[in-house]
């Protein structure tokens, strides 16, 4: 095997496991911080729960607000705060904060969204039931949007792939920090050939699991 094909090969391994860390312990946290956001969102619509216009409109907007920044200029907004948790602001792990706050939005939008399309049949007939709020969300909306919520999670990941790509630009590790620095730095089009690849079966594999499991979910309704 020539020496540069297996520099290339010896370098993907960790890189690869960098993204796949930062990737699903940034989709931990956004979950832990976007759900809640969304399904309070969905409460507090017009058509929701418990309507509250006002609380909704501002809400929204500050979630709009999130979603419309740049991944790459909230991360740099957002690098003092890196320090401040991690002590740094390069590595996979200081990326991590700027990623589940970058996601968070898209994941209380996602949660929003599969709530909303819940039959409101159902609905009406758990309230006839004497079910407070709570147990509306907690067995009836969440069971019933749960196949649409596993679809919007696997978008997430799939959005947190491409972020994790981008952070590598100021340092951030794993496949992006291979391509820019030992690919584009250096001229070597091979790696940044071999990191685009990893990425693209990520992606792929992250999509056809969420499909099955959402599938799956769907059948058993």
């Amino acid at each position: 095997m020539p020496s540069k094909l297996w520099d290339v090969l010896s370098m993907l391994p960790q890189s690869t496991l960098e993204t796949i860390y930062m990737t699903f312990l940034s989709t931990f946290f956004a979950c832990l911080m976007g759900f809640p956001l969304g399904t309070y969102l969905y409460s507090s619509s017009p058509a929701g729960l418990v309507p509250r216009p006002l609380i909704y409109n501002v809400l929204s907007r500050i979630v709009n607000l999130f979603r419309s920044l740049p991944f790459i200029i909230l991360m740099i907004l957002l690098i003092p705060l890196s320090r401040l948790i991690i002590r740094t602001s390069i590595g996979p792990t200081a990326v991590i904060i700027p990623l589940s706050i970058a996601a968070a939005p898209f994941v209380a939008r996602i949660a929003e969204a599969a709530l909303s399309e819940v039959d409101q049949g159902v609905l009406t007939a758990a309230k006839a039931m004497g079910s407070t709020n709570f147990q509306i969300i907690r067995k009836v909306l969440i069971p019933e949007a749960l196949p649409a919520l596993v679809s919007g999670l696997a978008l997430t990941i799939i959005n947190l792939i491409s972020y994790s790509a981008m952070a590598g630009a100021i340092g951030g590790g794993g496949l992006g920090d291979l391509a820019i620095r030992y690919g584009y730095y250096r001229f070597r089009i091979d790696v940044t050939i071999a990191a685009v690849i990893v990425i693209l079966i990520l992606v792929e594999a992250v999509q056809i699991i969420g499909t099955m499991i959402s599938r799956s979910l769907l059948s058993k309704r």
